[in-house]
């Protein structure tokens, strides 16, 4: 783990922080600790989630799971919606380690934390009526007050993985989670209600604000508005915004469909399977979203073949380890949920499967796309989340309404596939497309998963 004198500075003085830090310091260095951090703090955090679902699965009953994620789609869709990329702007912007254009970027997101907030009210008794579940009502205005906290979480967070130090934050976003969680399983013991899942996760929220300000070192963030600062956020923010709207409905998309279509119930067991399922995938994105941005922005593809020597090691490396992860759910994941969860919950095995094999194309496309964001080239970014938003809701939408739950699932799977071809697109555009790699783990995963699916294809059936 870093050592304060690894990150002091980071704010106030660059020249003696992080700046000099990296002089010391190899790209490929970084690189490895950064991974290692992500992915062992990934993990971890993976593993207390999932102790914590077995523990509250337990003490709350599955329409509880439910209706968390009704309250989840909206509140990661205003978060999303309104994302206009603070992290990515200070990742790949030369005022990156600026007090003045840090300050501003703080400002920018504690304005939009109570903005967030006030929309969540407004939308609160809407939601409500439009699923028929008055609770909503409620619980949109408590679980949006996560989003007045996280907007006074200090821009050193963004400082330390814009130059991939990540040690301290990583066990500080740990400790912040364990918190939470032993919140909401009190709250759950003690009232045995859903509220005691969104005030959990406030408290884990609050947590995290407070040992990220008192244990990151560096200068605390002031309000502040610098015109040249924010012009650059809000240009560079503009397509991120709409990238991370387009985004949420890609991400939420189905969970928001299908919450219209199945009983509560089946919901949260359909979100249990999904998380489950899901876990290699968001593994990549957390390292692909941190690490591919300083890569690309440091070791351009284009500018020598040691360059794209480098980067195309790290790739096979990254998509070979996620494709063997996804691979082991769709095999292995009915069994886990049988071993780990009571009947009430046994339809969640064939759900982990199911979607397991559906990711195995995000996951041979996942490391192309950031090195837009590394170019600055936001409006790209932006087109290919909107298209994949587009194709992904109209079969997601088409095949529930058909199908049921299989329909849906039978959509995203073939979403993924028509994606792919526009992730070509764009990492053609800037130069990192690798066809051997993409012929490959195709080949491999198109195989392999077609086996799984096989082998679960009555349990996944009988979903319907």
């Amino acid at each position: 783990m870093q050592t304060a004198s690894s990150l002091r500075g980071s704010v106030d003085s660059p020249v003696t922080g992080i700046a000099g830090t990296l002089r010391r310091t190899g790209l490929i260095s970084r690189v490895a600790r950064g991974s290692a951090w992500i992915a062992l703090g990934y993990l971890t955090s993976q593993a207390l989630r999932l102790g914590a679902n077995l523990i509250l699965t337990r003490l709350l009953f599955p329409e509880a799971f439910g209706l968390m994620a009704l309250v989840t789609v909206f509140i990661v869709g205003l978060s999303m919606f309104s994302d206009i990329g603070i992290g990515p702007s200070i990742s790949q912007s030369k005022r990156g380690d600026d007090p003045d254009f840090l300050n501003t970027a703080w400002t920018i997101q504690v304005i939009r934390g109570f903005g967030l907030w006030l929309v969540s009210c407004a939308l609160a008794w809407p939601a409500a009526q439009f699923y028929a579940e008055p609770l909503l009502a409620i619980l949109l205005p408590l679980a949006g007050l996560a989003m007045v906290v996280s907007g006074f979480d200090t821009t050193r967070i963004e400082t330390a993985h814009r130059h991939l130090l990540l040690g301290r934050v990583t066990g500080l976003d740990l400790i912040s989670q364990i918190i939470g969680i032993v919140a909401m399983i009190a709250l759950a013991i003690a009232f045995q209600s859903v509220f005691a899942l969104v005030a959990g996760n406030l408290v884990g929220v609050a947590a995290r604000l407070i040992l990220m300000h008192h244990h990151l070192p560096g200068a605390p963030n002031r309000f502040r508005w610098e015109r040249a600062a924010a012009r650059e956020l809000l240009h560079f923010g503009k397509w991120i915004f709409a990238s991370t709207a387009f985004g949420f409905c890609s991400s939420q998309g189905d969970k928001a469909i299908l919450g219209k279509f199945l009983t509560l119930s089946m919901l949260g067991i359909y979100n249990i399977g999904f998380f489950l399922a899901s876990f290699p995938i968001q593994l990549g994105y957390a390292l692909t979203g941190r690490i591919l941005i300083p890569i690309y922005r440091e070791s351009p593809v284009g500018a020598s073949r040691d360059d794209r020597t480098r980067v195309r090691k790290m790739r096979f490396v990254l998509t070979g380890t996620l494709l063997g992860l996804v691979l082991f759910m769709a095999f292995l994941g009915p069994f886990l949920v049988a071993l780990l969860y009571d009947a009430r919950y046994a339809p969640a095995g064939a759900i982990v499967a199911a979607i397991a094999c559906i990711q195995i194309p995000q996951i041979i496309g996942m490391s192309y796309d950031q090195a837009a964001l590394a170019a600055g080239d936001s409006k790209g970014f932006c087109l290919l989340s909107c298209a994949r938003a587009v194709i992904q809701l109209s079969l997601l939408l088409a095949g529930t309404m058909t199908y049921g739950l299989v329909g849906a699932m039978v959509g995203m799977g073939i979403a993924a596939l028509a994606v792919h071809p526009l992730i070509i697109w764009l990492a053609v555009r800037h130069r990192v497309w690798d066809m051997q790699h993409d012929l490959v783990f195709a080949v491999m995963g198109g195989s392999l998963g077609g086996l799984a699916l096989w082998l679960n294809l009555d349990a996944i059936l009988a979903l319907r």
